[in-house]
């Protein structure tokens, strides 16, 4: 699903040089459930944003279900991103004025699909997360735990290859935190969904298949994880 092969990335910022990352190389096969971690400033959501196609490295590839995303061009790249990323962020970044059920369709509105199978489609995936009976609120009428669902559902909409997660427990509480991690070991496990997670959090690594230590934008080796260890 993902082959990042020695990758660098590197900006300006003013007269200094930023080695964001520097020569990456990194393999997911599909269906695996992936935490990077390290200190703030490692690289880890500069990866992340590769993968998504936010970002071009400035040496090596990336490739993410079978594109390599150097060869896309912007437009190409926004098409990528519409049909194969769903993201879910610490903020969970939902329109106050939409209930839930219109929030999740948001992805599909870029799609050419008919309202009635929007909706459907919506429905569905609050069903997967367990939000069956919250169609019809908005996020000021859900707890954090339910708007981070909604979230969720709303990044698997569209039913994308791969789901990135940048810090998705930061704003939890503990007991929302597990629920949260242990939604998406169940993603990943049932709908064979490929997950990169960028997290602080050391529950994580109970519910992840690996982890991934960014330092000063190295990766380090390898380390297997948890999941399945612990009940949600």
């Amino acid at each position: 699903m993902i082959e990042i092969s020695d990758v660098s990335r590197e900006y300006r910022r003013g007269a200094d040089r930023v080695r964001a990352l520097q020569g990456v190389s990194l393999a997911v096969p599909a269906g695996r459930f992936v935490a990077l971690m390290g200190p703030s400033g490692s690289g880890k959501s500069t990866l992340l944003n590769l993968l998504a196609g936010l970002d071009r490295p400035s040496r090596g590839r990336v490739r993410v279900a079978g594109a390599d995303l150097g060869e896309l061009d912007d437009d190409a790249l926004a098409s990528f991103r519409a049909r194969h990323v769903g993201f879910v962020f610490q903020f969970f970044n939902l329109i106050p004025v939409l209930d839930a059920l219109h929030n999740v369709e948001l992805p599909l509105l870029l799609q050419s699909m008919p309202r009635s199978e929007r909706l459907e489609r919506a429905r569905t995936a609050l069903r997967v997360v367990g939000l069956e009976g919250r169609h019809s609120h908005r996020p000021s009428e859900l707890s954090g735990g339910e708007q981070q669902r909604v979230a969720i559902a709303r990044a698997i909409v569209s039913d994308p290859s791969l789901l990135v997660a940048d810090e998705p427990t930061g704003d939890l509480d503990a007991h929302n935190a597990r629920q949260t991690l242990a939604l998406l070991r169940e993603l990943s496990a049932s709908l064979r969904k490929t997950i990169v997670m960028v997290t602080h959090d050391p529950r994580a690594e109970e519910y992840v298949d690996e982890v991934h230590v960014l330092d000063k934008g190295v990766l380090r080796a390898p380390s297997a994880a948890g999941a399945g260890i612990v009940a949600p």
